[in-house]
Parts: C-alpha cells; sequence; structure tokens
C-alpha cells in the first residue's frame, strides 16, 4: 500500500471520488458537451499545483525533480504518488510517436454510469499542463479508452499537439487512434 500524500501546504485538496464525478454528471447535464471543455480547464488550472506537489514528494524522498527523472523511474514515482493522492495507478509506455498512460482503476471513471464517449476530461486537462510542465513544452492529452465506456482500463494519449490534432481528425472520420497513430507516423517519415 503506498504511503498518504501529506496534503498540507500542497495547493491540493481532497475531494471524493463520488464527489468528482457528481459534478461531472451534473455538468454535463446541464451544459451539455460544453462540459467537456469546462472539466478540461478546470483540470488544467491544477496542473501547476500538481507539478509542485509532485516535485516536493519526489524531493522528500532524495529523488530529483519529475523532469529529471528517467522515463523508467518517473513511471514508477508517479504511479505510485498518483496512486498515494487517490487518482489511480499507471502503467506509462509509448505508442508510435506518443507517450501512453494506461490505469485500470483511474478515479474519475464511473463503470457503473456508462458513457459513449471517454469521460476523464478533469484528468486530460491536468496532465496535459503536467506534462507539459515536465516535457518542457506544450502537449495535448487525449482520452482513447475509458473505463466509463466499458474499456479495462482508462488511456490517455500525450503527444506534440500537431500529432494529437491529426490523431483526433482521423478518429473524428472514422479511424482508430491506433491506425492514426500509424498514419501519423509514416506521414512524418516521409
Amino acid at each position: 500500500m503506498p504511503e498518504p500524500i501529506e496534503l498540507t501546504d500542497s495547493g491540493l485538496v481532497a475531494i471524493t471520488r463520488d464527489s468528482l464525478l457528481s459534478l461531472r454528471t451534473a455538468l454535463f447535464r446541464d451544459l451539455g458537451t460544453n462540459a467537456a471543455a469546462v472539466l478540461q480547464e478546470a483540470g488544467y488550472a491544477g496542473g501547476e499545483a500538481f507539478f509542485a506537489a509532485f516535485s516536493r514528494w519526489l524531493s522528500s524522498r532524495g529523488l530529483p525533480s519529475p523532469e529529471s527523472l528517467a522515463a523508467n523511474e518517473f513511471a514508477s514515482h508517479a504511479s505510485e504518488f498518483l496512486l498515494g493522492t487517490g487518482w489511480g495507478s499507471i502503467d506509462v509506455g509509448t505508442l508510435e510517436s506518443v507517450a501512453t498512460i494506461d490505469s485500470p482503476d483511474w478515479a474519475e471513471s464511473d463503470p457503473e454510469h456508462p458513457m459513449d464517449f471517454p469521460g476523464c476530461y478533469y484528468s486530460a486537462g491536468l496532465l496535459t499542463d503536467l506534462f507539459g510542465r515536465i516535457i518542457g513544452e506544450p502537449v495535448a492529452v487525449m482520452e482513447v479508452e475509458c473505463r466509463s465506456m466499458g474499456n479495462s482500463r482508462c488511456r490517455f494519449l500525450v503527444g506534440a499537439v500537431e500529432t494529437m490534432q491529426r490523431v483526433y481528425d482521423a478518429m473524428g472520420d472514422g479511424s482508430t487512434y491506433e491506425q492514426a497513430l500509424a498514419d501519423s507516423s509514416s506521414a512524418v517519415g516521409s
């Protein structure tokens, strides 16, 4: 069991999973699809404090800043931190030209109330700011699988803004994200 994260002076506050899911449900009920943008914006706004809390947590363990960690160390420590803050465990990997973040237990997902589309918009905003700070340049994050849709995991793609826009557009035209990434990678290599 991971050590709980100390929230005092971290910029983080604890909110129950039920409250987060209720907020998401109410926003979609009242705003329709505009709720996605509101949730992403709110998540993005929290990225700076989340990054600072993660940095302090690493430092308290004698570890370097998030952007200084090797990829495998980052994945291990980020998973421990996210699990300790209640978000869930993650596996970080790569697929074509993007990073993948997979979670079988992500807090924002709600398998008991299925949706027709990925639902972790707050998380996507938070991860966008967090990974942009770690990488040192703007990135985009898109959830392409979600436990709220009946998938076994939530999967987020993290990549260059242009790459993620091409994936988004191709998925809008009916491609899978895997095919869109393969096509995007082959187009860049041409």
